[in-house]
């Protein structure tokens, strides 16, 4: 099978899904819930789709006992939409993607932090200076101080008429 075909049943059964989960399942055990994706086998016999359940673990495997239990509703949703012979089986998997790029981000920005609280430490100002001597403090020389010309100088050789 064409693999269009399969991203476009696969987007069907992901908006499906979601709507179904966020608008029309009454269970009090499922909130909290992303649709991340959705995979469709090629025979169209199996949909895999991915969920984020923020939230501890006890609520997690309560709210996948629910989508568990609801999962036959979904599948009948997904029926009145798609118009082929077969329609896939939904199984519901629990997406740690978000969870652990959010734990990520937070281990990143703590080492930046670290790093920061390091340098200011690596680098404290002298006492008679209010600074320091660090190399940001130190003036670069410009081309014309490398020429031999001095800043009056060289903006009054311009060609444009001063406003």
């Amino acid at each position: 099978m064409k693999s269009h075909r399969l991203a476009r049943v696969s987007e069907v059964v992901r908006e499906t899904a979601a709507n179904a989960i966020l608008f029309e399942i009454k269970d009090p055990r499922v909130k909290n819930v992303t649709v991340t994706r959705a995979e469709v086998s090629a025979d169209l016999q199996h949909a895999k789709v991915f969920v984020s359940v923020m939230g501890s673990e006890k609520q997690q495997s309560l709210t996948m006992h629910g989508l568990k239990s609801a999962a036959a509703y979904v599948q009948t949703k997904i029926a009145d939409r798609l118009t082929s012979r077969y329609v896939p089986h939904v199984t519901f998997i629990l997406d740690e993607g978000v969870k652990k790029s959010i734990e990520i981000a937070r281990i990143i920005r703590e080492e930046n932090e670290r790093l920061e609280a390091d340098r200011g430490a690596a680098n404290p100002a002298p006492e008679g200076e209010p600074g320091g001597d660090t190399p940001e403090s130190d003036p670069e020389p410009t081309d014309e101080a490398e020429h031999g010309q001095t800043t009056e100088a060289a903006e009054g050789t311009t060609d444009r008429p001063k406003p």
